[in-house]
C-alpha cells in the first residue's frame, strides 16, 4: 500500500547525515515542488500522517512545513490544510534542485580592471608562522600575550552599552591621541590626534590614500624594486606606476623627474627601503620635499618597520621634515602581531575631513573594542617596552643568520647585515635565476622571496629577501642548511 511519503516522493531520511531530519524533509518536499512532482494547489498530508509514514516526530514535520510556508512554497489555511503554492515566475518550476554555478570552460571571470589587478597580484604561500625565512613576521612567541589578553578582557568587561555603536569614523579618540604621542616620540612625526586616521592595517591605509589622492591615469613614482602590495593598490585605483630606481641613497628624485615630471603621488619607504634595506639620505629627502611643495605632489611614506633600528635611535620619519605634504603610514602588524589588522595614517590637516568621511564608506575601520585595548597598551608604555626588547632579539637573530649563511653558503649567496628591520636582501652571483631557485627553496620548506619579483622593470639585482625576526635560532640554522642544498653547496 502506497504511503503519503511514497506519493510525495520523500526518500528515506538518514539519521547519520550531518543535516537534521527536519532539514532533510524540508529539502525533499522543496525539490518535489520545484520539480513539479507536486503541482500548485496539491494538498499535503497532515503532519501527523506524514510523520508516521516517514518515521519521525510530528514536530519535525511541523518544522519542515513552517520553513516551506515562510519561503512561500506552500500556503496554509484553517480548515483547508497545507497546499502547494502557485509559484511564480514559472521558471522556478523548471529547476529540479539548486546547483553550484560554474564558469564555462576557457572563460575568465568578468572582473573590473581594478578587480583583475587585485585578483592577480601574487600573495604569500601557505607556510605557517616561523617558517624560514618569511619576511616581515614578528616574533610571535616573544609577544607579551598574557598582558595583552588582560587588557582586552578588561575593556570587554568595562564596555558600556553606550559604547556599542559604530564609533568615530576616524578612530577611537584615546587611541588617536596615544598614536600621535607615540609616533612623535618614537619616529619624529609631527601630528595632532585629529590628524590620525585608524585603519585596518597598513595595506588598508595605502588603499584608502590611493582612492583619495589618485585619479585614473595619474603617474605615481614608486621605488624600483619596491613593495608589490602598494603597487597593486595604486594600480587598482587607476594610477600609472612609474618605476624610479634606488641606489645606496634610496629613491633618486632626479631620475624620477626625468621619467615623469608630473607625478601626482610618490610612494616610498625612506627609513628602511623595501626590499633592499638602505636609508634615504637627507639631501634626497630635502630634494623630494622641495619638489613636492613646488609641484603639489603628495608623498605616501610607508614606515612598515622603522622602529627596529639596531644601533642608536630610530631615524626620524620623512614626515617630520614637512607635515604638509606627507601621508604617513604606520602599522601594529610588525610591532605587535599581524592578526590585529590595525594600523594608522597621519594625514596633513587639509586632508583630514576627506579621510574622515571616506573611511566611513570603505570598510577599512577597526572594531572599537580592539581600538580601546590598543589605546591602553600604547599609552601605558607596553608597546614601547616590547619594541625595545624586540630590537635586541632581532639583532641577535640577524647576526645568527649572517654567521650561519657565511659559514654554510660561502660566496654562493652574499649575506650582509642590515642596520634595521626584520629582513635582509641577500645577493646571488650574476646570471643566477633567483625565481627558479626560490621555487626550489619553497619545495624544500624555505621561503626565499626572489628579489627580481620586486622590480617593475628589468631586474638589476638577483637574490633573495630573507626574513629573520620571526624565526627561532635553531630554525635559522636548519633553514640555512636547506638553502645550502638548494644552492648546491
Amino acid at each position: 500500500m502506497a504511503t503519503a511519503a511514497n506519493i510525495l516522493g520523500v526518500p528515506a531520511l538518514e539519521r547519520t547525515e550531518a543535516a537534521s531530519l527536519q532539514t532533510q524533509l524540508y529539502a525533499a518536499l522543496r525539490e518535489a515542488i520545484l520539480a513539479r512532482r507536486l503541482r500548485p494547489g496539491t494538498r499535503l498530508p497532515s503532519s501527523r500522517t506524514l510523520a508516521a509514514d516517514v518515521g519521525v516526530g510530528r514536530n519535525t514535520v511541523v518544522g519542515a512545513f513552517a520553513q516551506l510556508l515562510a519561503e512561500g512554497y506552500v500556503t496554509a489555511r484553517v480548515g483547508d490544510g497545507t497546499r502547494v503554492a502557485p509559484l511564480t515566475p514559472e521558471s522556478l518550476l523548471e529547476a529540479p534542485r539548486p546547483r553550484v554555478a560554474r564558469a564555462p570552460a576557457g572563460r575568465a571571470a568578468a572582473l573590473s580592471r581594478r578587480g583583475a589587478v587585485l585578483a592577480t597580484t601574487p600573495r604569500g604561500g601557505p607556510f605557517p608562522d616561523g617558517t624560514p625565512f618569511m619576511p616581515g613576521c614578528p616574533a610571535a612567541e616573544a609577544f607579551p600575550l598574557d598582558a595583552w589578553a588582560r587588557v582586552v578582557a578588561r575593556h570587554a568587561r568595562r564596555r558600556p552599552r553606550s559604547g556599542m555603536g559604530y564609533g568615530a569614523s576616524a578612530g577611537y579618540p584615546p587611541l588617536r591621541e596615544a598614536i600621535a604621542t607615540y609616533v612623535g616620540a618614537a619616529r619624529g612625526v609631527v601630528a595632532e590626534p585629529s590628524q590620525v586616521i585608524v585603519v585596518a592595517g597598513a595595506q588598508a591605509g595605502i588603499d584608502l590614500a590611493a582612492r583619495l589622492l589618485v585619479d585614473p591615469g595619474d603617474p605615481v613614482w614608486m621605488e624600483d624594486p619596491g613593495y608589490p602590495g602598494a603597487r597593486a593598490a595604486l594600480l587598482a585605483a587607476g594610477a600609472r606606476p612609474v618605476p624610479v630606481p634606488v641606489d645606496a641613497e634610496g629613491l633618486d628624485p632626479e631620475a624620477g623627474t626625468r621619467r615623469s615630471p608630473d607625478a601626482r603621488v610618490v610612494y616610498l619607504t625612506p627609513s628602511h627601503q623595501y626590499p633592499l634595506g638602505m636609508v634615504m639620505s637627507l639631501p634626497r629627502r630635502l630634494a623630494l620635499l622641495e619638489r613636492a611643495a613646488r609641484t603639489g605632489t603628495w608623498i605616501l611614506e610607508d614606515d612598515y618597520d622603522g622602529e627596529y633600528r639596531f644601533s642608536g635611535r630610530p631615524l626620524a620619519a620623512l614626515q617630520g621634515l614637512d607635515p604638509t605634504r606627507v601621508v604617513f603610514v604606520g602599522t601594529f602588524s610588525k610591532t605587535m602581531f599581524p592578526a590585529l589588522r590595525a594600523g594608522w595614517l597621519v594625514v596633513p590637516p587639509e586632508l583630514v575631513p576627506a579621510f574622515e568621511n571616506a573611511i566611513r564608506h570603505t570598510g577599512h575601520s577597526v572594531p572599537v573594542p580592539l581600538q580601546a585595548a590598543l589605546a591602553e597598551f600604547v599609552a601605558g608604555g607596553q608597546l614601547a617596552a616590547h619594541i625595545r626588547r624586540m630590537r635586541t632579539l632581532y639583532a641577535a637573530r640577524q647576526d645568527r643568520l649572517v654567521r650561519a649563511a657565511r659559514r654554510r653558503l660561502g660566496d654562493r649567496l652574499v649575506v650582509e647585515p642590515t642596520e634595521a628591520g626584520m629582513q635582509l636582501a641577500a645577493l646571488l652571483p650574476a646570471g643566477a635565476d633567483d625565481r627558479a631557485l626560490s621555487q626550489a627553496a619553497y619545495e624544500a620548506g624555505v621561503v626565499a622571496a626572489p628579489l627580481s619579483a620586486f622590480y617593475d622593470g628589468r631586474p638589476r639585482r638577483r637574490g633573495f629577501l630573507l626574513g629573520f625576526s620571526g624565526i627561532r635560532e635553531r630554525d635559522i640554522d636548519r633553514g640555512v642548511e636547506r638553502l645550502g642544498r638548494v644552492l648546491g653547496c
